[in-house]
């Protein structure tokens, strides 16, 4: 399979976290990860109150999700990040900046919502990615 290209073209901002465009070769699989929560695997949130260690903990069991399938953070060609309004924005997003940071970094939309489907979640994490299996 030839690569995912993650672009970011002149004239937009540039970032070391997140591109402006991807195009994913044919014949790839591509894989949809569901909102993850900062839950463990009995269900119980982690991290009450702190958006940075939801952030983490939100981040973590997403690339759980991935690795079922065989993937990995560098196959997400997309991660979606919702925040709850209040949350602490430069506190989440800063607890996972770091791992989605890359020379060829997937595109990101954050957003804030005014709730989760999970009572006291701050923070929810999906992703798209592409695989050659």
């Amino acid at each position: 399979m030839a690569p995912i290209q993650r672009i970011r073209p002149e004239g937009l901002v540039s970032s070391p976290v997140f591109s402006h465009v991807a195009v994913v070769p044919p014949g790839a699989t591509t894989i949809y990860v569901g909102g993850q929560n900062a839950v463990d695997a009995n269900g119980k949130l982690i991290g009450e109150g702190d958006a940075a260690a939801q952030s983490a903990r939100a981040l973590e069991n997403a690339k759980t999700a991935l690795g079922a399938v065989g993937a990995g953070v560098g196959d997400v060609v997309q991660w979606t990040v919702l925040f709850v309004e209040g949350a602490d924005l430069a506190a989440g997003y800063g607890a996972i900046a770091a791992e989605l940071a890359s020379d060829e970094p997937a595109l990101v939309t954050a957003a804030f919502v005014s709730g989760l489907g999970v009572p006291g979640a701050l923070v929810e994490i999906s992703a798209v990615a592409a695989v050659d299996h």
